[in-house]
């Protein structure tokens, strides 16, 4: 079953629970999923629907913040269930050691040997670790590792 289809299938049980929130995110996700398939002329793949629940994580951590800040707890709340519904849907994490053995062999492969090569590496790491680890942080452990 791919994970549009199983997203679909939780939004049919959640609609039969009557989990009104969780049937709110769930249709939130699959609306992100339907216009991006009618931006771009495509059918997502699950990576495709990964990126989609990627960029979403981000938009509702960003939200807490600023939430929390401006004193709506009631807010930061919300978009912290949806931020727990959403994050189900991702592949397991990797630990630090993986993405440190993915990052040793990026630099190998792709022949990285300063800053310059930076776009070539992360390139190489960005589709195999799509959704399973903060690129972020991986950045900075590649140009660390380039010494940048």
């Amino acid at each position: 079953m791919s994970l549009k289809e199983r997203v679909t299938e939780d939004m049919k049980a959640a609609m039969r629970a009557k989990a009104a929130d969780r049937l709110s995110a769930l249709r939130l996700l699959l609306a992100a999923v339907k216009q991006k398939e009618i931006d771009e002329r495509i059918s997502l793949d699950d990576a495709g629907v990964t990126a989609v629940i990627d960029k979403m994580l981000k938009q509702r951590r960003d939200s807490i913040a600023q939430y929390e800040a401006a004193g709506r707890q009631d807010l930061a709340d919300r978009e912290r269930f949806e931020l727990e519904v959403l994050a189900a849907y991702m592949p397991q994490p990797l630990d630090a050691e993986e993405v440190a053995a993915l990052i040793a062999a990026a630099l190998a492969e792709t022949g990285a040997a300063g800053p310059k090569d930076m776009g070539r590496v992360m390139a190489w790491l960005k589709p195999k670790l799509a959704g399973r680890a903060d690129m972020q942080a991986v950045s900075a452990q590649v140009k660390a590792a380039l010494g940048a």
